[in-house]
């Protein structure tokens, strides 16, 4: 089961802040504009937007794209529990 989704992948993409940044908090993926991070949160951070835009092919944002960069970074979160 992953941890983060293609929908927690589309809400930080969609998002209206613009320094979205994807946290995990709880155990569900968050999405805050980068000044709502306060330290004790910090390094549950998955991805900011413009990293994760860069990751991203070219052209239409398809579902296998969305699901490809969710298990990605759904491993980024599992390694945080390491």
């Amino acid at each position: 089961m992953l941890l983060i989704d293609r929908n927690c992948v589309r809400e930080l993409l969609t998002s209206e802040h613009p320094d979205a940044t994807l946290v995990f908090v709880r155990g569900d993926c968050v999405v805050l504009p980068a000044a709502e991070v306060d330290d004790a949160h910090k390094g549950l951070v998955i991805a900011r937007r413009d990293d994760v835009r860069r990751q991203l092919p070219a052209g239409p944002l398809t579902d296998e794209a969305l699901d490809d960069l969710a298990t990605r970074l759904d491993n980024i979160v599992r390694d945080l529990g390491s």
